[in-house]
């Protein structure tokens, strides 16, 4: 089976994968009993939570491409929501240093809830519980709306216009999303293990540099991964590449899973893991653009 490098789609479909499906590993323990008893295959995509028993198929009913389109629309929507009012408000300073201290806390507490709603539904096998999955798009709202201020307002030139800045994050971000939704249905790509690890391969070495630059920065030694020079610009292209190569794995994670026919909880889970990657590619876009209008 091909793991997803986003985290948390990895674990929908780690979660969701069914007995004997080719190219989702092995049965679940149990489902082969059911089988036996039932004179059927069992689905283990249904097993009841309490039970521990498999429920009929028609249960929960079966995951739908409309399902991940609404899931990931109220994620978004609740994202963009409390992302525009954190904006507002941060606006609402009379000037810059105290609309930076302001923004701050939002950041602050955006970015670590955020990230810890991911670790809990990760680790905590809970990618499908739409309270987590909102709650991370709330959390999330707060750090891309003063992520989006700081960049757009406090780190350009006076004469940069920070709504036609933010404006052209967002189209950038629309347009990688659909060219590569393009890219998987004609198949210009192929999502093979060899390709999943190569673009996690990418993405450990990302994590590795920035924590590096974090460290190093400690001590006083820039890397300049943020600096908004050369390295900076190249480092940020980098980013937005893996961002972009990312959705096709994801792609080919929900496609298999709607194919299998996951139950359609899993959607919530497709809806987080898509959002995940989608404010990652939002946010290095945007920060590229703060280099690229930076005095």
């Amino acid at each position: 089976m091909r793991d997803s490098s986003n985290p948390v789609m990895r674990g929908v479909v780690r979660d969701n994968q069914p007995a004997p499906y080719a190219g989702f590993g092995q049965a679940i323990p149990g489902a082969q009993q059911g089988a036996m008893m039932t004179g059927q295959q069992a689905n283990p995509y249904l097993q009841d939570s309490q039970t521990q028993n498999y429920a009929p198929a028609t249960a929960q009913g079966q995951l739908t491409v409309d399902d991940v389109v609404v899931k990931t629309g109220i994620t978004l929507g609740v994202l963009i929501a409390v992302a525009i009012a954190t904006y507002a408000v941060i606006a609402t300073r009379a000037d810059e240093a105290a609309q930076a201290a302001f923004a701050m806390p939002f950041l602050l507490v955006g970015a670590i809830g955020g990230l810890i709603m991911v670790l809990i539904a990760s680790f905590g096998r809970k990618q499908d519980n739409p309270a987590i999955v909102l709650s991370y798009a709330a959390l999330e709202g707060l750090f891309v709306g003063a992520i989006s201020f700081v960049f757009a307002n406090l780190t350009v030139g006076d004469n940069v216009s920070a709504g036609a800045m933010i404006g052209q994050a967002v189209l950038g971000t629309i347009g990688v999303f659909i060219g590569m939704l393009v890219v998987y249905k004609v198949g210009a790509i192929r999502v093979t293990p060899r390709f999943t690890r190569m673009l996690m391969a990418g993405m450990v070495g990302v994590i590795v540099l920035a924590l590096g630059n974090f460290v190093l920065s400690l001590f006083g030694v820039n890397m300049g991964l943020y600096s908004g020079g050369p390295i900076a610009i190249i480092f940020s292209l980098v980013c937005i590449a893996l961002a972009a190569f990312s959705f096709l794995v994801d792609f080919d994670a929900a496609d298999r899973l709607v194919k299998a026919g996951a139950p359609s909880r899993a959607a919530w889970g497709i809806a987080l893991g898509l959002t995940v990657t989608l404010v990652w590619l939002y946010v290095e876009i945007l920060r590229l653009l703060s280099y690229l209008n930076s005095d």
